[in-house]
């Protein structure tokens, strides 16, 4: 290379480098990206212990119905562990057996039959009977069990059955799930449009899997069947453990599909159903 040329090289100008507060700025943002998923997770997780006050506050914290399963979650954990500090937010968790959010009404009927002699739980989990989720009402009628309480039967069984889910209205089906689809509580099923560029969300009532769905295209009447859900695996274990202490001959119709050698029931599940028939019958002399 002549002296020339390496001059006019040496001459050419660079590219300018980032100045510190660039570089600053650059590793603030990408700090805050990494931070922010983690705060999410932090303040959603129910795991992460809470204090006496923090429980309190969160329990009362009305525009935040996740703080308040939290700290239900928490309080239910207190009375498994025979805690008795737990009992300080018993009149709470009867006061939350109306909240508006569903989830938090079928936390606190969970939270409530895990202590039988609680103030006011007994009377509250029979009001929850009549509650219009079928997901509360199940929870409920499970909590009675713990209190010697069968008057949740009919909701017990119903916790064995299929979901059916109706057309809310007339309308076109313009999306919809593919059967088989696992599924959780208040999932989208299917979009029905009532009206031009007007639909309405049908979303199921329970934790499960798509057994049936109404194809896009299809047009349907009021009332009409839309989809069936069939109940997820803990919902059914829960609903036989408990038809082993209450369940009556007239359940075993319900009962005995679950004893079948099928993929989509699980080995726990079967030999639950199987033991649940033989305690019917044992006690009933069927």
């Amino acid at each position: 290379m002549s002296l020339m040329s390496a001059l006019a090289t040496d001459a050419s100008p660079r590219k300018p480098g980032m100045s510190r507060t660039q570089k600053l700025l650059f590793f603030l943002t990408a700090w805050l990206i990494c931070l922010m998923p983690f705060l999410f997770w932090w303040n959603t997780w129910f795991g992460r212990k809470l204090s006496d006050q923090q429980l309190t506050e969160y329990l009362y914290d009305t525009k935040k119905p996740r703080h308040i399963q939290q700290a239900l979650v928490q309080v239910g954990e207190r009375i498994t562990r025979k805690d008795p500090t737990a009992t300080q937010w018993y009149a709470q968790l009867v006061q939350l057996a109306a909240d508006p959010v569903e989830e938090v009404r079928n936390t606190d009927a969970w939270v409530m039959g895990q202590d039988p002699s609680g103030a006011g739980f007994h009377e509250t989990l029979l009001t929850m009977l009549s509650d219009p989720s079928q997901m509360v009402r199940g929870n409920a009628a499970l909590s009675l069990v713990r209190f010697g309480d069968a008057a949740g039967h009919a909701q017990i069984v119903a916790l064995l059955q299929p979901a059916q889910i109706a057309a809310p209205q007339s309308g076109r089906i313009v999306d919809s799930d593919r059967p088989g689809t696992a599924i959780h509580q208040n999932g989208l099923i299917a979009k029905l449009e009532y009206a031009p560029g007007q639909t309405a969300e049908i979303r199921s009532p329970i934790a499960g899997r798509i057994r049936s769905v109404v194809g896009t295209g299809a047009n349907l009447a009021a009332g009409a069947q839309i989809a069936v859900i069939d109940p997820a695996t803990e919902q059914v274990w829960e609903a036989l453990r408990a038809l082993y202490l209450i369940g009556q001959p007239e359940d075993l119709s319900a009962i005995r599909p679950y004893e079948r050698d099928l993929p989509d029931i699980s080995n726990n599940v079967r030999q639950q159903a199987m033991e649940t028939e033989q305690a019917i019958r044992k006690r009933s002399g069927v």
